[in-house]
């Protein structure tokens, strides 16, 4: 691993935990309205995502992606709807920010619960899907988590044009652009750094097949979110 590498992976972490603070501490309000303004971002960028995953399907029937590999690689008009729609339905969802459940009192009188709040920055790795970009980043972004992305290299040009949409929806709502961000690299020294990034990032989650899962598992040094059958 290069320094170069470790030098840009620790910087995308200093500006995911600043971006962090400020996500944890907004209002759904404000959480909300990014969502939506991710949607439209997505909706008037629509023909730019379509071409950037023309270049990744090109690329991949180039190198022999199997078919089931390129069907789900592929953006298209109704997948491009139903990532807008997902978006819709995360903004609808209650606020998992400061609830409060298992609430008991204790022989003292005193009332015990647990109150859910932001983990803080979370690396998500996945593979294959650019859906995955916008759900991974919605979902976080509704619980006041920033998050880092690294998708798989198959689909680097689709997976930063959605990140660019995010970012833009973000800014507009007047939080973060570095509340998501999309590694721009293939490097897969990239994802070494990632999960050692300790300090900066709270929580690893791999998602795809099982050698992946069992990759990150066994040389992360943060915490990991996992399945593996």
């Amino acid at each position: 691993m290069t320094v170069s590498i470790e030098n840009s992976v620790k910087e995308l972490g200093r500006q995911a935990r600043e971006a962090s603070r400020i996500v944890a501490a907004s209002t759904v309000a404000a959480r909300n309205q990014a969502l939506l303004a991710i949607r439209d971002s997505i909706a008037d960028n629509r023909n730019d995502l379509l071409s950037a995953n023309a270049q990744d399907l090109a690329a991949g029937v180039k190198s022999e992606l199997a078919p089931a590999l390129l069907d789900r690689l592929e953006l298209n008009a109704q997948s491009i709807a139903s990532l807008m729609v997902s978006l819709e339905q995360v903004a609808a969802l209650p606020d998992p920010v400061g609830a409060i459940d298992g609430v008991r009192t204790m022989d003292s009188g005193i009332r015990v619960g647990k109150m859910r709040v932001p983990l803080g920055v979370i690396g998500i790795i996945y593979e294959s899907r650019p859906n995955v970009t916008v759900e991974a980043a919605s979902l976080c972004l509704k619980a006041g988590n920033a998050a880092i992305l690294r998708g798989g290299s198959e689909a680097i040009n689709s997976n930063l044009a959605l990140g660019r949409c995010i970012q833009e929806g973000l800014a507009s709502a007047g939080l973060p652009a570095a509340t998501t961000q999309v590694v721009a690299t293939t490097d897969r020294a990239v994802v070494d750094a990632l999960i050692r990034l300790s300090g900066y990032v709270d929580m690893v989650i791999p998602r795809g097949g099982k050698g992946l899962i069992e990759r990150i598992s066994g040389a992360a040094t943060v915490p990991v979110l996992k399945h593996l059958d």
